[in-house]
């Protein structure tokens, strides 16, 4: 009797190099991981990390080469259709199938800034005449 090799239901999926360009860092992502988790696995730095759950489009990228598969649904609001037949998707919602070389198309940018906080919570001087 021969023995058949015992196959596992969830293989672990070889490591692909993922460049993002505008900083010239290079990491491994496996096929079943988002590029923003490998990236963040590995304590490096490059794309900004916000919600990791597509919520907020802090992670927007632009795919220069290579192929991803989604794991999950990417937001209008964050990426338009015309903006994803460009390549650009959100780094936390996309897996590497091939070698990806990326741009990371925005920084983090708030809503709001600071300023003048201070001077709104103030108590107006009262002027006696």
């Amino acid at each position: 009797m021969t023995s058949l090799p015992v196959l596992t239901t969830s293989p672990r999926l070889a490591a692909l190099p993922v460049t993002i360009a505008n900083v010239g860092l290079s990491y491994a992502c496996a096929g079943n991981e988002s590029l923003l988790t490998g990236m963040v696995r590995l304590g490096r730095k490059g794309i900004p990390v916000g919600c990791v759950n597509g919520g907020c489009g802090v992670c927007k990228v632009r795919i220069v080469e290579g192929q991803i598969k989604a794991l999950g649904p990417i937001s209008r609001a964050h990426v338009t259709l015309d903006e994803e037949n460009q390549g650009y998707t959100l780094a936390c919602r996309v897996a590497p199938q091939t070698p990806v070389n990326l741009e990371v198309a925005g920084k983090l940018s708030k809503p709001f800034s600071k300023g003048r906080a201070e001077s709104a919570t103030a108590s107006p001087s009262i002027q006696q005449q």
